[in-house]
């Protein structure tokens, strides 16, 4: 059997902003010393003047990017999200949700998967605080398909775009002809009449493989990819909910306030069900190999399937 072709999304932002600016005379990147680590440096490469290193200064970023947009730019504004959601929140909210700005942001290094950079690095709070910006698009790709479409659509997307990628190579699943990315819709990956698993960005493929070894153990998985947090597809999550006995959320992000909370909130209002939300439970991180802390922090598919058939 074939490997698993994986790659980090983070390097898919990078690559998919070159093939927009080859189009596109009007989109910039600006990015905070750490153009080798978010993978705009490749975007540097091809066109540089058209990328601003605006150094360890992520709050004034957010305002060139604030300015630049008024002039017709597309600006992609890029560093770690926890510089990107947590340092520069208030000019975020302030200089660009509130007025609106047609600003990307392109944030990387989401989540525990950050690894050995430790707790102060792994940000599992940048959905619970970008969700709360009026105005704010809030995108999570699953894999490099899905980061390469993600962020061509936050280009159309006339409006404020968080758009949020992972450090560690994921395994590639949304390669296939058919393939659509919409702002706001879901994707079901897996059917399955028993239970639910919603999930979203590098959680997508642990949670397919969960559901596989759910499914050899007699309980049939349906599996839903998440790729947009806000707004978040609400019709195909109530019907999950009408559909099957049990919802299931796991995210690398904290428990409260991410696609959990997301889903807890349409369901209590439009079709009340038991859900179980899996992810970082009111914690931060720790120093560690990624893996080694996916698994410990059980977000890997071992940790699933094992929340799973706990919580059933």
């Amino acid at each position: 059997m074939s490997e698993v072709k994986k790659i980090a999304t983070r390097e898919s932002y990078g690559n998919a902003l070159v093939e927009l600016g080859r189009e596109h005379a009007n989109v910039v990147v600006l990015d905070a010393d750490l153009a080798a680590a978010t993978k705009t440096g490749i975007f540097k490469k091809e066109f540089p003047d058209r990328h601003i290193d605006c150094g360890i200064a992520e709050c004034n970023m957010m305002g060139i990017a604030a300015g630049l947009s008024l002039t017709g730019k597309i600006p992609f504004a890029s560093s770690f999200a926890m510089f990107a959601a947590g340092r520069a929140f208030e000019q975020v909210r302030n200089t660009i949700g509130y007025p609106k700005l047609n600003v990307k942001i392109g944030a990387t290094h989401a989540g525990i998967s950050v690894g050995e950079d430790g707790a102060t690095h792994q940000c599992n709070e940048d959905i619970a605080l970008m969700r709360t910006i009026p105005n704010m698009v809030i995108l999570n790709p699953s894999d490099d398909v899905e980061a390469r479409a993600a962020v061509r659509a936050a280009y159309e997307h006339v409006g404020p775009v968080y758009l949020r990628f992972g450090r560690l190579a994921a395994p590639v699943i949304n390669e296939r002809p058919d393939y659509q990315f919409e702002i706001g819709k879901g994707v079901t990956l897996r059917e399955g009449k028993d239970i639910t698993i919603v999930a979203t960005g590098l959680e997508v493929g642990f949670a397919l493989e969960a559901a596989e070894r759910l499914t050899a153990d007699g309980i049939d998985a349906r599996v839903i990819n998440i790729h947009t947090i806000k707004p978040i597809d609400q019709e195909l999550i109530i019907r999950a909910a009408k559909e099957t006995k049990k919802i299931f959320t796991v995210e690398e992000h904290s428990i409260i306030g991410g696609l959990g909370s997301a889903v807890c909130e349409v369901l209590c209002e439009h079709a009340p069900a038991p859900v179980y939300r899996m992810g970082m439970r009111d914690q931060f991180g720790e120093s560690g190999p990624a893996f080694e802390l996916l698994h410990k922090y059980q977000l890997d598919a071992e940790g699933i399937y094992r929340q799973v058939k706990e919580n059933l």
